[in-house]
């Protein structure tokens, strides 16, 4: 099936609210963010943004951060629904922005306006349950270059560029910056996403091409993105101190880890 088909054939998929299944238990000698994390799922579908987080959040006992998501050209959130579903298990609050044309960042913006005044307003599943103090910026492609754009506000604590468009400034972010190419990606090719590490001298920056990834690769199943993506959010917004030490240290996880990676740099900044 041709990249053009497998986006259409998820795209075709129309769902107002999609449940998922408590996530399968993780095995003890794998991290955490190596597989689902312990929440079960929901979707709410409106009319900017479609949210994807843990169905029982009303009664959880803590507040949930924040990942606001952008898609690629022509894409919707349901072509990522996978990753989004995956981040939501491990206790993250995504808001993914439902336009197709994502690149100035405005519904992501959008879609942290729309959570601030969920959590406070009575009623709604989300009161008290929004932790507005931890929000990372994510996206594909068009909506990776939305995540750079977006880093630029000062509601964002880290970016997480994926195979990220050429139309943004990294200038403007001030936050920590993940940002991950395709090693096999002929349409945002790798020399492309290194421009943008190259040009983040002022932040901690880290570039990490994906062995054997297309531009398609994180579409439906987002196989060898999944787990790294996890780490990153776990660690810059939850705290997670074994997920930082896949990304900083010495000896850092990905820095070793050739089975995933095709190539790894850290910059200065990076402690």
């Amino acid at each position: 099936m041709s990249h053009r088909s497998r986006l259409a054939a998820v795209l075709c998929t129309v769902a107002l609210l999609i449940p998922a299944t408590p996530a399968a238990a993780t095995a003890a000698t794998q991290d955490p963010w190596d597989a689902p994390g312990p929440y079960a799922t929901a979707v709410q579908i409106g009319a900017v943004n479609t949210l994807y987080y843990p169905r029982d959040i009303a009664s959880s006992p803590r507040r949930h951060p924040v990942i606001v998501w952008g898609n690629g050209t022509g894409a919707a959130p349901l072509v990522y629904r996978d990753l989004l579903l995956y981040w939501a298990s491990h206790g993250f609050i995504v808001s993914a922005a439902n336009t197709p044309a994502s690149n100035l960042g405005i519904s992501m913006r959008l879609g942290i306006d729309a959570l601030a005044q969920a959590d406070a307003t009575p009623g709604s599943v989300f009161r008290g349950k929004v932790d507005l103090a931890h929000i990372g910026a994510s996206g594909h492609s068009q909506g990776g270059a939305a995540a750079i754009v977006v880093g630029a506000d000062p509601r964002i604590d880290a970016i997480l560029p994926i195979q990220p468009g050429p139309l943004a400034d990294i200038d403007d972010v001030h936050v920590p910056a993940l940002l991950l190419a395709g090693q096999y990606d002929s349409i945002v090719f790798p020399f492309l996403v290194k421009a943008f590490y190259n040009d983040a001298t002022h932040i901690p920056a880290i570039y990490g091409e994906v062995r054997g990834a297309d531009h398609f690769t994180v579409v439906g199943d987002p196989g060898p993105f999944a787990a790294p993506t996890t780490a990153w959010f776990r660690f810059q917004l939850m705290g997670d101190t074994a997920a930082r030490a896949e990304f900083y240290g010495p000896s850092c996880g990905m820095c070793t880890d050739t089975a995933t990676w095709s190539d790894v740099r850290r910059n200065a900044l990076v402690p």
